[in-house]
């Protein structure tokens, strides 16, 4: 959306268009970390928790040095239950961290839960096999690959069901082989972009009439957009444009099923 305005809004000035360039830039830089923030700070932990443990053994460094480090690394690692005060969610370094930690241990003593799930790097090499885990994944795969049953009952994960023709909530996974490949799934599908960020493209420029800009969302799994959220992003969206912006949602059948429209300020 902001290559397109940058290149055919009709009322944003040369300088103007050259920071909207430089705003999609960074962001374009920046997308592909979005898509492994599990597995960037499960990486550093991991090896920040290793490598000072294995200084400690040599004596490089004092208990003191190591008591200071493990208070600031169980902070950064910690994970609430669900039902605790202050709950937010799953902490990306508590779960990176902790499939780091577990992949080394599948590899070095791994149980028979392990070689049944995991029979292709069970009692292997850690480090191939986390450096290629490393290389070859995002944060979606590698749930998907990695997560292991003893980790799903270690951070107590089960799912809970809410579609919208259901009243009741419904516990849909729990701690069983179904259960286990269920919650994997759905916890890898929470890591997907494409389940996170709405699928928003230009359909019509409407240059020789009103210059208005049509865009169209394109639902997914039946979710509207949030109302506030797309409000304030017509409002700047509008502001960009200079012109009547329209946004369409649409169905998976391609019906309009709803519309919004935002003029700029003082049009």
């Amino acid at each position: 959306l902001l290559y397109f305005i940058e290149k055919y809004s009709p009322k944003l000035a040369p300088w103007q268009k050259e920071l909207v360039r430089i705003v999609r830039k960074v962001a374009q830089y920046f997308y592909p970390q979005t898509q492994t923030k599990v597995m960037n700070e499960g990486w550093a932990t991991f090896w920040h928790y290793t490598i000072l443990n294995r200084l400690h053994e040599k004596g490089l460094v004092n208990d003191g040095f190591m008591m200071e480090f493990l208070q600031s690394h169980t902070n950064v690692v910690s994970q609430r239950g669900f039902d605790e005060r202050g709950y937010g969610g799953i902490n990306p370094y508590a779960l990176g961290f902790a499939m780091m930690s577990d992949i080394r241990r599948i590899c070095e003593k791994p149980t028979d839960e392990d070689r049944r799930w995991f029979p292709d790097i069970a009692g292997g090499d850690w480090l191939k096999t986390l450096d290629f885990a490393m290389r070859n994944f995002k944060d979606e795969s590698f749930i998907s690959q990695y997560l292991s049953p003893r980790l799903i009952r270690e951070f107590r994960f089960f799912a809970i069901s809410d579609h919208q023709a259901n009243p009741k909530l419904e516990v849909a996974a729990i701690h069983d082989d179904e259960g286990y490949r269920d919650i994997r799934r759905l916890l890898a599908a929470q890591h997907n972009r494409d389940n996170l960020v709405p699928d928003i493209q230009v359909v019509r420029f409407n240059r020789d009439t009103d210059r208005s800009l049509v865009l169209r969302h394109l639902k997914s799994r039946g979710r509207p957009l949030a109302a506030e959220d797309a409000e304030q992003v017509m409002k700047h969206l509008a502001r960009l444009w200079g012109f009547r912006v329209r946004l369409e949602e649409t169905e998976p059948d391609g019906t309009v099923s709803s519309y919004r429209e935002q003029d700029p300020p003082n049009a």
